[in-house]
């Protein structure tokens, strides 16, 4: 990628509010840090078994899951650790280690964010 330094998915306010990184695209043309920014989420979600991962933990009981309850995605557990990694990286998941397991969190925040950026007037 280019040397744009990408901005987060979202932007936290000091009174704690929350707004996506970029505006919907019929707003505006984006800008090429908030392009950057956008393309690394929608790279992550690009591979079929990121996307099932993604899914299953946005779906899952409670709004989280544990790497337990997820990996049975057709492929090895190294590689599922790898996954979870790049949607972590891209700001779609966050993660939690309790004991010897990891729990992975999608925040509302984030849907609401992508939901933003996709959305039409």
């Amino acid at each position: 990628m280019s040397n744009v330094k990408a901005l987060p998915l979202l932007d936290t306010g000091t009174d704690g509010s929350v707004a996506p990184c970029c505006p919907p695209l019929t707003e505006r043309p984006m800008t090429a840090a908030e392009a950057e920014t956008a393309a690394k989420m929608f790279k992550a979600l690009g591979d079929p078994v990121r996307l099932r991962l993604f899914s299953a933990v946005a779906s899952h009981e409670g709004g989280e899951a544990c790497v337990c309850d997820i990996s049975d995605v057709g492929v090895s557990q190294p590689t599922v650790s790898h996954h979870l990694k790049k949607l972590k990286e891209a700001g779609l998941l966050t993660s939690e280690r309790r004991g010897t397991w990891v729990f992975y969190r999608v925040e509302p925040s984030v849907l609401t964010a992508m939901g933003l950026i996709l959305r039409t007037p």
